[in-house]
């Protein structure tokens, strides 16, 4: 019966699928195939049965090996290894002697010599034709300079990621997905370049590996800012935990609760339920009567009657409870005769201290002088003159110049 063979060219290459045809192969074994660049050696990691023939072979159509690998081509492999080496170090003396802004990264030796592939890294395009002129003079073969990628470039060399494993893309990954800021995002990481970005520099690729997750539970998920109605009430979605599948919610009272997916599938677009307007009404109720006795615990104060001399019993009464009190006793300023005197006297006589200020009564002119008031200071008071600025000033007319 004939199987399947999965071959690989190198640790991080890519796996080849291969018939085996009429040999008997085990896994570990290195075997010689035909490739479309020349013979190629290659070791067998994975095997699997060919499909019966009533079967459907979903992966037919695969190129048989061309025979088993013997130590003579071990030994070649080991030659080719070395001259890589040597290869490496001969194209950077020749980088250094052309001024060139490039990074050498690997040398690749194919199996039969045919050909020689070297890799680097570089910002932009490098002139390196004087470059391949002194390399294919060096090595009598073809040559090729592909230039590569920082993800790659680690791919090839390898190294110690953040989580203290070795890099995904050196150990399985086989193909580069393309990872997006967006999935951070989705993900509630913190946006520190530091802390999503790998020894490339570029974003993480293990993001891609859990975005089918998120992206699985965020359609299961409210959407978090908006408002719902709910059997506890009108609610907030506040935030969402993917690794406890809850979400958290601010109540109409501002108190946060923390509900499974699958209890808030229970409690979405119901109406509340007795318990919670119960609760609502008390809590109101409470509220209610604590500005109540707010209000209760301090009376205010009457006013006091400027027109009248004296003041009203209601204001000798709280006059009284301050003195009670241990408040200090209000003197009025005023004698209560001068004001009952005041009172007796016609309008005329009292015009200099009215609150019209200097208008005139209707009889003519007062007899008090147009001078502001003065204090016992001597100073004049602001009231006056405040009013006299009130007063707009009457411009007369001059007559026509003829």
């Amino acid at each position: 019966m004939s199987q399947i063979l999965g071959v690989k060219f190198n640790d991080y290459g890519q796996v080849y699928y291969f018939g085996s045809g009429p040999f008997v192969v085990r896994e570990g074994q290195h075997v010689i195939v035909k490739t479309d660049q020349g013979m190629g050696l290659g070791k067998v990691i994975l095997i699997r049965q060919a499909p019966q023939e009533n079967e459907d072979d979903e992966s037919g159509g695969h190129k048989a090996i061309y025979r088993l690998a013997n130590e003579k081509d071990m030994e070649s492999v080991a030659e080719n290894e070395a001259l890589s080496k040597d290869a490496y170090k001969n194209c950077r003396q020749y980088i250094i002697k052309h001024k060139l802004g490039m990074k050498l990264v690997d040398v690749e030796v194919f199996f039969d010599r045919s050909k020689m592939v070297f890799y680097f890294t570089a910002p932009g395009r490098i002139d390196f034709r004087e470059l391949i002129k002194d390399l294919v003079r060096e090595y009598r073969t073809r040559i090729e300079l592909r230039q590569i990628g920082v993800r790659h470039e680690t791919q090839m060399l390898g190294a110690i990621g953040n989580c203290g494993q070795m890099c995904c893309c050196r150990r399985f990954m086989r193909k580069f997905v393309p990872v997006t800021i967006k999935m951070a995002k989705e993900q509630n990481l913190f946006l520190n370049p530091t802390k999503i970005s790998g020894i490339c520099g570029r974003l993480l690729c293990c993001l891609s590996f859990e975005q089918k997750g998120y992206e699985e539970f965020h359609r299961m998920c409210p959407r978090v800012g908006k408002k719902y109605t709910t059997s506890y009430g009108q609610v907030k979605v506040l935030r969402s935990n993917f690794f406890k599948k809850t979400l958290s919610l601010l109540t109409e009272s501002y108190e946060e609760r923390e509900v499974s997916i699958d209890e808030w599938n229970e409690i979405v677009n119901k109406p509340p339920s007795e318990e919670v307007i119960a609760e609502a009404e008390a809590k109101a109720e409470a509220k209610a009567n604590n500005s109540r006795g707010r209000r209760g615990g301090r009376r205010p104060e009457p006013r006091r009657d400027s027109r009248k001399g004296g003041d009203s019993p209601d204001q000798r009464e709280s006059g009284k409870s301050r003195r009670q009190g241990g408040r200090p006793e209000r003197t009025d300023k005023r004698d209560s005769s001068e004001k009952d005197e005041r009172k007796g006297r016609p309008r005329q006589e009292r015009s200099g201290k009215s609150d019209k200020g200097d208008r005139p009564s209707r009889g003519g002119r007062p007899e008090q002088s147009s001078k502001p008031r003065q204090n016992e200071s001597g100073e004049s008071s602001g009231d006056d003159k405040s009013k006299r600025s009130r007063r707009p000033r009457r411009r007369r007319r001059r007559p026509p110049k003829k």
